[in-house]
């Protein structure tokens, strides 16, 4: 992956956490629904929020972890003796 698509990975999994981790523990969305009418679907949040909450730490963990191994690559050259056959 480039650069740009692991920063890109990295900032929608950040922004993506920060947003879903303010709806599941502030009444943001509850306020919200209830001003729109469809206060009956807040006993469903929890079963849609906290999925979606690990999803996006599990993206944000692995976007880290990609521009981790981008950024000091493992270099394995392969041994040239290895496949040799001596005579």
């Amino acid at each position: 992956m480039p650069m740009d698509k692991n920063r890109r990975l990295l900032r929608i999994g950040v922004i993506g956490t920060l947003i879903v981790a303010l709806c599941c523990f502030t009444p943001l969305l509850v306020i919200l629904l209830a001003a729109v009418g469809l206060s009956a679907f807040t006993g469903y949040l929890d079963v849609v929020l906290f999925p979606a909450l690990g999803f996006f730490i599990g993206l944000t963990g692995y976007a880290f972890y990609r521009k981790k191994s981008q950024r000091n690559p493992v270099c394995c050259k392969p041994d040239l003796h290895d496949g040799e056959i001596n005579d």
